[in-house]
This record gives structure tokens, sequence and C-alpha cells, in this order.
């Protein structure tokens, strides 16, 4: 990044200068919803300011349009005080705003140097010594020649971070960019946005992590249905308050009660080591566990420490050679060696970490999405589609998930982000599955939405389902997990019963102390 020769700014100076970006009376419809309506906000340089809001608030596509993604149909948008019309992100780029997407906007036939080389001057190798020195600085590691394809959803949230400070903008739009860090990791992205705005460039920050806007934001411009009903200062406020503003409602927390987990192990794990055929895809070394009928087993860890490659063991999209198909078990059948579609007919239901193009197919219906899992579940005969058995069942996901969508017709990709992952699981569990697999179930979801899923997850559990949820939100697996593991480095840690479990503990393993000093890199201490 450049060095910028801008005075450091105060927060007198800061209320006093003209704005960075304005935006007045701003309005985006889109069929059967209005997304954006008479929004208006000033961004000072300097300045953090947060846009809080519920899934399908309206927030995505206000940071569109400000990104040259979207074209407003109505209002103004003024950038140091002129009027522009800003036509595509490589306009907005050149004016000096840049972005970080909860969405990548990466190409995942080529590796990390070369995605970030289409947005710079630079070469891919020149960008290479760049691209670690960053990740270093600021605890974003990622491997510079790593194809993205490759790459895990946390991995592809470092690149997209990574380019977004390399292109030295003005004003930084960063959609949930703490998602992929663990807890050690955020204190020093915040002191680097602190730093860069006391350069005079300011930060759009989107989080649905209240503590985190409350720490770091100056102001919090707050979006209901398309409009902004209020603009505080984060820091007067509880996390109560906030989401109280967000979704007009108390954030209700799961109810639960202790767990009575059936005797004998609905799906278990014995000594899987799995080395994938992507060289910078994570080895998993001699990983044992169990997962019992009416329980959560969670299990925490940075991303890119071999849980993508778990999950796709787990739920058949990667299968072992027929001489390990005893290493995962399902319900006492050796099923290693079987595909996704056998798995599920023995009763397992998957989400997984990517809800575009894996969870979803975005420019299919939220009907034909229905069909990608739930095809046997009365929705097919004889080869044939049932159409009104079809979408009264997204009809049920949508209701039961309080979906915002226009419909069942609606293609998944005119959905938030959030609305989408909540149509997904509820997708998966309308399926009555035996065993769940949950890969970041609430990822970019809202307070509310959030609770919401956890309750969920609870309830199937104290319905006698088997859970597995998989997720970088420590707060969420101590809330709902009965057990936990920890993930690093492809080795799992022992089982943490949840009276046990603590930040300081899991957070010492999540770097690996769970591992002997003199242990082996191929084996684990279960």
């Amino acid at each position: 990044m450049k060095a910028s020769s801008d005075a450091t700014i105060s927060s007198s100076d800061r209320d006093q200068e003209a704005p960075l970006l304005e935006l007045v009376g701003v309005t985006k419809a889109f069929p059967a919803v209005l997304a954006n309506d008479d929004v208006s906000l000033r961004i000072q340089p300097g300045e953090i300011r947060a846009i809080l809001g519920e899934n399908g608030a309206g927030k995505s596509t206000l940071v569109k349009i400000i990104y040259g993604v979207l074209v407003p149909d109505a209002g103004e948008i003024r950038w140091r005080g002129e009027k522009v019309a800003i036509r595509n992100p490589a306009h907005a780029r050149a004016l000096g705003i840049g972005m970080v997407f909860q969405h990548f906007s990466l190409f995942e036939t080529l590796t990390v140097a070369e995605n970030i080389s289409l947005a710079t001057a630079q070469s891919p190798a020149e960008l290479e010594p760049a691209i670690v020195e960053f990740g270093d600085r600021f605890g974003l590691p990622v491997e510079p020649r790593a194809l993205v394809h490759s790459l895990s959803v946390g991995e592809r949230q470092r690149v997209e971070i990574i380019r977004c400070l390399l292109q030295d903008p003005r004003l930084i739009i960063m959609d949930e960019p703490t998602s992929v860090l663990p807890p050690s990791g955020i204190p020093p992205l915040f002191e680097t946005i602190r730093k860069l705005t006391e350069q005079g460039r300011a930060v759009l920050f989107i989080s649905h992590k209240l503590e985190e806007i409350r720490s770091l934001c100056h102001q919090a411009t707050v979006m209901r249905g398309g409009k902004v009903i209020a603009s505080v200062d984060p820091a007067k406020e509880t996390n109560e308050s906030l989401a109280h503003l967000m979704i007009g409602r108390d954030i209700p927390h799961p109810e639960r009660e202790a767990a009575t987990p059936a005797e004998n192990a609905a799906m278990a794990v014995r000594g899987l080591t799995y080395t994938p055929p992507d060289p910078f895809g994570t080895i998993l070394r001699d990983i044992s566990l169990s997962l019992h009928p009416g329980e959560i087993v969670g299990i925490a860890g940075v991303s890119g420490n071999g849980q993508r490659e778990l999950a796709a063991v787990l739920s058949g999209e990667t299968m072992l050679p027929s001489s390990r198909r005893d290493q995962v078990v399902i319900d006492g059948n050796a099923c290693g060696d079987i595909d996704s579609g056998k798995r599920r007919s023995l009763g397992l239901a998957f989400v997984p970490e990517e809800r575009n193009g894996r969870g979803a197919v975005p420019e299919m219906d939220l009907t034909k999405n229905a069909l990608l899992t739930a095809h046997s579940f009365g929705l097919t005969k004889r080869g044939f589609i049932q159409r009104p058995a079809a979408r009264a069942f997204a009809e049920r996901c949508i209701a039961e998930m309080d979906v915002r969508c226009g419909g069942w017709d609606a293609e998944a990709r005119s959905l938030s982000g959030g609305n989408l992952q909540k149509y997904i699981i509820g997708r998966e569990i309308r399926l009555q599955p035996q065993i769940l697999i949950a890969s970041q179930p609430t990822w970019g979801v809202d307070v509310g939405a959030a609770a919401a899923i956890r309750q969920q997850l609870v309830d199937l559990r104290d319905g006698g389902v088997a859970i597995l949820v998989i997720s970088e939100e420590l707060e969420e697996l101590l809330e709902i997990a009965d057990r936990l593991h920890v993930l690093f480095r492809g080795h799992l840690s022992p089982s943490i019963e949840r009276a046990r479990a603590n930040t300081t503990l899991i957070g010492d393993f999540m770097t690996g102390g769970f591992l002997a000093a003199d242990q082996a890199p191929g084996t684990a201490s279960l």
C-alpha cells in the first residue's frame, strides 16, 4: 500500500470536513421488492461508519450502488462534493472506492496472485511478495499460487481483503470482514482500519457482530425494510438496543436443556487420514470422532485448517478408496466409499459452507433449488417433477424460515445472502434427517435470523437428530454445542464438554495447544 501524506484526522476535524461520499434520496427497486427507499447518508474522511440491518434490509443493494455494481433508479451520489454516476466497479476503483465482498468476485480457475493482478497494474509474480507480506501483517495468511477453487470460504475472503488494501482506496467498503478471523486476529485488523482512517481514508463497515461495531465504528446507520430509520453512536448503545433497532424486537436466545444423547453413534469417523489432490489443501491426520442422536457436536477452528476437506469426506462429496470405507460409518454401515446421494438415502443432510454454487444454483428459482436435495421427498414421481408438490415444499421453507423473497419462483441470486442461507437450511431440515452436517450455518446472517437458526438446530437435537456444526463463530458453538472439537492443521483435538469449554481453552487449541510438543506431524493426540 502506498504511504499517505495526509495528516492524522481528529474527531473534530472529521466532523467539519466536507463529506467524502454523500448519498441523497437513493432508491432502487427490483420485481416484488423495494430494496432501497429514499436512502440518504454521509461519510466523512477519517470516519468508520457501520450499516446495520437484518437480512433483506437493503444493505447489500446500497453498497453495490456505491461500488457501481448496480445503478440507482433515483437519487444522487456525490463523491468529494461532485455529483457522479458510478458506471461500474472499475469506475468506482478509479475514483478511490474499494470493496471487500462477502460473496466473492474471484475467478476460481486463476491463482490468488492472478486474481489480484486483474485489479492492479502489477503482474502476479510482482504481487506474490506483497500478498505474503500483507497476509503476515494483517493475520490473513494465503498462498499466492493457490488456485481459488481450492480455497475455503474463509481463505477466499482473505484474498478479497488483501486485494482491496493493495489498491490503496480512499473509501473501503467491508462486508462481514471478520467472519473468517479467529478472536486473536480481529484486534490487528481493527488496528489497521483505525490507522487507515487516521490518514483520511473512510471505512463503510457491515457486520452482524454488534460488539465489533460498538468498539470500532464512529457512527451506525440502521436500515429496516429498505429505509434508514436511525443514525446512532454505537459506543453509546448496547447490543440489545442496536438489535432492537435492527429487527424491531428483542433478540431471542435458544432455549435448551441438557443433551441426552443415545448410546449408539449415528455417525462415526475412525482414524481418518486423507490427502487432498490439491497441493494447497489441508491433509486430515488420524481423525476420530463420534456423533450420537440427540446431541450437537461443534468443530471450531480458523478457516483453512481442514474444515472444507473434512466436510467433503463426511458428506460424500469426497469418497475414500474402498479399502478405507470403514473410516466413515453411518448407522453401523461403512460408507466411506459411497457418494453423497447414497449417504442422503441413509438419512444424512448437509448444509455446505458455500451457498452460491454448492448449496443453491443462483440462476434457478427456489422451487427448482428445492429439487436439488428434496427430489425424493415426494417431489418427483416416475422421473417426472410433481410441480404442485415442489412448489408447496418451497413455500413451506419460505414461510417456516421467514425467508424474505419474491416467492417460490424467485431466483436464488435475487435473495440476500442471509435469506438464501435460511432457505437452504430450511430445505435440509424439512428432509427430516437422522444426521445433519451444517458448515458455517449462520455465516452472513443477521442476529435475529441467526438466533432462529440456532433454535431450529436445538429443536432438531431434541427430536433425536445427530448434528455436527462446523463453524468459525466461537460464540455460536459455545451457545448450542454439547461437545466441541478444534481442528488445527488437519489435526482434531480431543472432545471438550460444554461445561469445560471457554474461549481461553479453545483459543489455545486453535493454535495447536492440544498437540504434544514432541508429536510427529502425522499423528494426533486423541
